[in-house]
């Protein structure tokens, strides 16, 4: 029987088999626990900056916000190391899978100067968009220092593609759970002087955030490098620029990268156009978003282990497969999303009261009942985020990725467009503008699932294919037993 027959091997159990709902989990598990402990970090260093003011509040969110944005471009490329590790797993071509890391470090190492060369945009974009005086002189100062230290989060990306894309997603847990400890400490030390150090404020957050990723990166390369993992996938043997890699890297990486810098540039307009509104609505605009990070970053794991499982099944010419785990990762994220929705939904004052310490408890009455209406309205569109996070890993990971890339930007700069001219030159009242934002996060998973079950992402050839799937019971397209390394 021919390895595309969809039926023969394929359990009538979900949580069964390739691609269902068990092997998700065990892949997707660590990884989210991973991006569990990046939402912690950002939301303690937001929290301790909180009792500073609303101004460190905001500036955090916007100083941190813009430095990303112009590392997206890079990440996204860089993130594509994924989904390629994953096609040559699935094929059984281990040694391209070190060869494909590496190519993704040279990436993050070429792009570090330039993002360098960048910075006094950033500065410029920051002092024009009409904040507080006080607030845009500790966004700069933010974001001034967390560039210095971007080529570690940039090498993180690749190690951590690597590793999902081997299904060993234990080894990118372990590394962020440090980081974020490592990060906590820091942060407190340095923020308010505690232990003999000095009060740093927003440059000890800026710190911190550094030597946490520090950290990080550095337990990633010991398992990288270890003696099992570079014999499997030659990781040392293939560090070096590899031109065919590198350009397949490029083929489908760039429409992800692109996509990724524009999709958060038109979402950090939002964000600076929102600030504009005032201190308040930019603190209280700042918590909502920090609550929405508690279902967005974990959510993330399932569009990773998504790519990943797609890549893999996708490498091993099984789309039958590909598209059984895509809607296994979409039954679990909807249950982890629909707990948050409730939450917001049913308790938005104990959320936004997290924030009342400090100095913000003498600005509770004029920033919490607009963090509390936007918490319950972001309630509405967090199911629908799960589904786009999802189907978005799924196109990505067989490489459907510039039909996403134009339909994604087009959707983001007319969001941006249309905040523009709702808060410039409307004025209207804030709700009416976060109200827009949330259509967005609809129309988009609308336009994604769509794509998604009309199939041409099941023609799309990456690599060429090797090796068929082993029959069901067995170790699944090469699939090792998940985080053995």
């Amino acid at each position: 029987m021919g390895r595309m027959d969809t039926q023969s091997d394929t359990p009538e159990s979900p949580f069964q088999g390739p691609g269902g709902i068990k092997m998700l989990l065990a892949i997707a598990l660590p990884m989210i626990v991973s991006n569990a402990a990046e939402t912690i970090m950002m939301f303690v260093d937001r929290l301790f900056l909180s009792q500073l003011g609303r101004e460190h509040l905001s500036a955090a969110m916007a100083g941190g916000l813009t430095m990303f944005m112009m590392m997206t471009f890079f990440m996204g490329i860089i993130g594509y190391v994924n989904a390629l590790v994953a096609q040559y797993y699935g094929a059984k071509q281990r040694d391209q899978c070190g060869v494909s890391a590496a190519q993704g470090m040279v990436v993050a190492v070429v792009s570090y100067p330039l993002l360098l060369l960048a910075m006094p945009l950033g500065r410029m974009l920051l002092a024009r968009s009409g904040h507080d005086p006080l607030q845009t002189e500790l966004e700069i100062t933010y974001f001034s220092i967390l560039a210095y230290g971007s080529v570690m989060s940039l090498i993180r990306a690749a190690l951590s593609s690597f590793f999902c894309g081997i299904g060993r997603t234990r080894m990118v847990m372990v590394a962020n759970l440090l980081a974020m400890v490592v990060n906590v400490v820091a942060n407190y030390i340095l923020i308010f002087g505690h232990f003999g150090a000095p009060a740093l404020g927003m440059r000890g957050a800026a710190y911190g955030t550094l030597i946490g990723s520090a950290s990080g990166l550095l337990i990633m390369l010991i398992p990288y490098f270890s003696r099992a993992v570079r014999l499997e996938f030659a990781t040392l043997s293939g560090l070096r620029l590899h031109l065919p890699v590198l350009f397949k890297l490029l083929r489908f990486g760039l429409p992800s990268g692109i996509e990724f810098f524009l999709n958060m540039a038109a979402f950090n307009i939002f964000v600076l156009l929102f600030h504009s509104y005032g201190v308040d609505a930019a603190a209280a605009i700042t918590i909502t978003f920090n609550w929405d990070l508690v279902a967005f970053l974990p959510m993330l794991g399932f569009n990773l282990t998504v790519m990943s499982l797609v890549g893999r099944y996708m490498g091993a010419g099984r789309p039958d497969l590909a598209e059984r785990a895509t809607y296994s990762g979409l039954k679990v994220a909807s249950v982890y999303a629909t707990a948050m929705a409730m939450l917001f939904l049913f308790c938005p004052h104990a959320l936004v009261g997290v924030f009342s310490r400090g100095a913000m408890a003498a600005h509770a009455t004029s920033v919490f009942p607009l963090a509390v209406a936007a918490l319950r309205i972001a309630a509405f569109y967090t199911a629908s985020d799960a589904a786009a996070i999802v189907f978005s890993g799924a196109l990505r990971g067989a490489g459907d990725t510039r039909w996403t890339m134009w339909m994604s930007v087009g959707l983001h700069w007319l969001m941006a467009g249309a905040s523009f001219v709702l808060i410039r030159v409307v004025r209207a009242p804030p709700l009416v503008s976060w109200i827009l934002f949330t259509m967005l996060v609809f129309v988009l998973t609308l336009c994604l699932y769509l794509r998604f079950k009309g199939g041409k992402w099941r023609s799309i050839q990456v690599i060429q294919p090797t090796a068929p799937l082993p029959p069901l019971g067995t170790d699944a397209a090469g699939l090792a037993p998940p985080d053995v390394a």
